[in-house]
């Protein structure tokens, strides 16, 4: 009997594993699946990853990734949703009314992407002053990054900024000198506020901003459906 159990014991537990999510450029107990983050938000309620647009309704959201509108030319995301860590949703409050005093607001991008979504990019343009090396994961997977830019109120429209979202080219660089007046003028205006309210834009892309507590948060590798 009690060889019987151990040998329903190994099953199970080989079963449990074939389950398991593998991953090829990093060692599988550093991501977060579903349940993982349930647990992880139990502890600490300050990582839950919340929808942008609960929170500030009036944001505009242009998610790139549900479309072929981007780098990869196809749709990574089933939905055109966008999520964040509790705590970087009330930072990017206080930016949006920072902003709306100037006439001005944001236009979201990309926010918490799936770590397997980072494999794929990585996996296509290895450039990783444009894209995470999936050996470390992102701040994306962390839900603790935002690509964004500018918007006037009035017209609904951007603001010049130096290239577009995702640019691979030199231009992007967040103090790329070679740029007009007035793309010099909206870049550092968008720095400036960002910065004030708990954000560091990315060296190479002038549009990616990481929240600076994001060092405490876990790796993730679950879909929109699921949140």
């Amino acid at each position: 009997m009690m060889r019987r159990c151990l040998v329903v014991m190994l099953l199970t537990i080989a079963g449990f594993s074939s389950q398991a999510q593998r991953y090829k450029y990093i060692d599988s107990t550093k991501i977060s699946g579903t349940d993982r983050y349930k647990r992880q938000v139990k502890v600490n309620p300050d990582k839950q990853l919340v929808e942008i647009k609960r929170y500030i309704p009036q944001i505009v959201l242009d998610i790139r990734y549900a479309t072929t509108n981007n780098f990869m030319h196809r749709r990574m995301y089933q939905q055109a949703r966008a999520f964040v860590r509790l705590p970087v949703v009330k930072a990017l409050q206080q930016v949006e009314a920072d902003l709306q005093t100037r006439g001005l607001g944001l236009k979201i991008y990309d926010a918490y992407r799936p770590y397997s979504v980072t494999v794929k990019f990585y996996e296509m343009a290895s450039d990783t002053n444009f894209v995470a090396n999936p050996r470390k994961g992102s701040k994306h997977n962390r839900g603790c990054a935002i690509d964004l830019s500018l918007i006037d109120l009035k017209t609904g429209k951007e603001l010049d900024m130096p290239t577009g979202f995702d640019s691979f080219s030199r231009k992007a660089a967040a103090n790329y000198p070679v740029v007009s007046p007035t793309q010099l003028n909206n870049r550092e205006l968008l720095k400036t506020i960002m910065q004030a309210h708990g954000f560091t834009v990315l060296k190479t892309e002038w549009w990616h901003y990481d929240f600076n507590g994001w060092a405490g948060y876990e790796l993730l590798d679950i879909p929109f459906q699921a949140l």
